[in-house]
């Protein structure tokens, strides 16, 4: 064979390979394509604090790919192409500090797994008791929940959460990050003032003087508890000749990211006193905390926003504490506290029927907007700022370029109780709406009739 011709059989050769290429190419393209999923002709409510009329979500992958802001064009070839006609699409909701999979009817004991035993039990995992098949999980993510974060109870640590997924069969397949956050309960503040002779319970009386005792001493074994907890980190991070490595236990290691200020502490309080002591002792032990409940923390929003403390706020519907405030004080709240440059995050709380009322979150938020919380606030309370409180906001919270498709789509404002969630989709995938209440309304609404 000459040399030319042998030049001609290699540059054949060359041809044929970027064919087979360009093919490969094509093919994948294609791939990508058939997974793709446009959502358009609607208002999309972006969570960050923009709003697009006649816009749209493409879903690829999983992922968000484009957000139709009236001026990004979108040119490649969609699979799939669904017309809202108007309808709207949000951020799938996040529910924090909840006893959702953890309880479900608080009148039966066997039900019920939100509480562990002991004082002081951070290697708690409180997922693991998450009932998958739950009657009220399908009934929150029928009205927009997506991601919920069920919270332990029980002593002054009472444990870990984590953030589960309204999708999967197992809790395994449902967890979205673990741990997010470890539950402290601060000890009561308050004094018993009532004299003897007018208790109910007279054998059980104490002095002031006992019970502001008995109140130091708790605030010392919480403090001692964390001291300790530290002095383990230490001592691990840095073992020397006189001071190997201490053996493992498992309620220290579990204490180790929060030490470290890697996760944060959701305090429980709502009395002031507790607020500010709380806020107090966590500055000084430069711990990353957030106060949950927070009925009074409208009276130190300023100490809070000093401190950059977020609140998830649990008191909306509750009522006043005191007969010296208004009935509306609660509802007033999340605006008073945004005002000082505080982050809300609202939650139904853990007990009263809070899992049960899970499906109410929207409607919290939007008593908060009625009386002067913006809009756009209240949704970031219940979607971007409960992301980034549990760490995932570069994932969740937010219609965004490269975020999890993770949306819901309303017939209306979602904060409207008239209107409905119509279909979710939860990491690109649209999940069923069915749940124990929309089969009864079917079963009741043929029912047969009298003549």
């Amino acid at each position: 064979m000459n040399q030319h011709s042998q030049q001609s059989t290699l540059a054949g050769r060359q041809i044929q390979l970027l064919i087979a290429a360009f093919v490969v190419v094509f093919v994948a393209t294609l791939a990508r394509a058939a997974d793709a999923t446009l959502l358009y002709n609607a208002t999309v409510h972006t969570g960050t604090g923009q709003t697009f009329t006649n816009s749209g979500v493409l879903i690829e992958d999983g992922k968000i790919a484009v957000v139709l802001d009236g001026k990004t064009s979108l040119r490649r070839t969609v699979h799939e192409m669904i017309d809202l006609k108007g309808q709207h699409i949000y951020p799938g909701l996040i529910l924090v500090d909840s006893a959702l999979g953890l309880s479900e009817i608080d009148a039966i004991r066997a039900t019920q797994d939100a509480t562990e035993v002991g004082d002081y039990t951070p290697d708690v995992q409180s997922w693991v008791a998450v009932n998958p098949d739950s009657e009220l999980l399908p009934v929150a993510r029928a009205n927009g929940i997506a991601y919920f974060e069920p919270a332990p109870s029980g002593g002054p640590v009472a444990g870990q959460s984590a953030l589960l997924s309204m999708s999967g069969w197992t809790y395994e397949q449902m967890i979205v990050k673990k741990p997010v956050a470890l539950h402290v309960y601060w000890p009561a503040l308050d004094l018993n003032t009532v004299p003897k002779e007018k208790s109910g319970d007279p054998k059980n009386w104490k002095s002031l003087e006992d019970q502001a005792k008995e109140r130091r001493a708790r605030l010392t074994a919480l403090a001692s508890f964390f001291d300790e907890a530290k002095a383990y980190a230490k001592a691990k991070a840095a073992p020397t000749n006189t001071v190997p490595a201490p053996e493992k236990i498992p309620a220290w290691e579990a204490m180790l990211p929060y030490v470290r200020g890697e996760l944060p502490l959701v305090i429980h309080a709502d009395d002031a006193r507790q607020i500010q002591s709380a806020v107090a002792w966590a500055a000084t032990n430069k711990v990353k905390a957030i106060i949950a409940g927070g009925r009074d923390a409208w009276m130190v929003a300023g100490l809070l926003a000093s401190n950059n403390v977020s609140v998830i706020f649990e008191h909306m519907f509750s009522q006043p504490y005191r007969d010296t405030e208004s009935y509306d004080v609660h509802f007033h709240t999340p605006a008073v506290l945004h005002a000082a440059g505080v982050k809300v995050i609202f939650s139904q709380a853990q007990g009263g029927f809070g899992a049960a009322n899970a499906r109410n979150l929207p409607y919290t938020a939007a008593q908060a907007i009625a009386f002067g919380l913006p809009e756009e606030e209240a949704l970031k309370g219940i979607t971007l700022y409960p992301a980034q409180l549990l760490g995932v906001a570069d994932r969740l919270g937010s219609l965004e370029v490269g975020k999890e498709a993770t949306l819901v789509v309303c017939d209306g404002n979602i904060f409207d109780i008239r209107a409905n969630v119509k279909r979710m989709w939860i990491t690109g995938k649209e999940v069923s709406l069915e749940s124990r209440h929309t089969k009864l309304y079917e079963k009741y609404k043929n029912r047969p009739r009298p003549e």
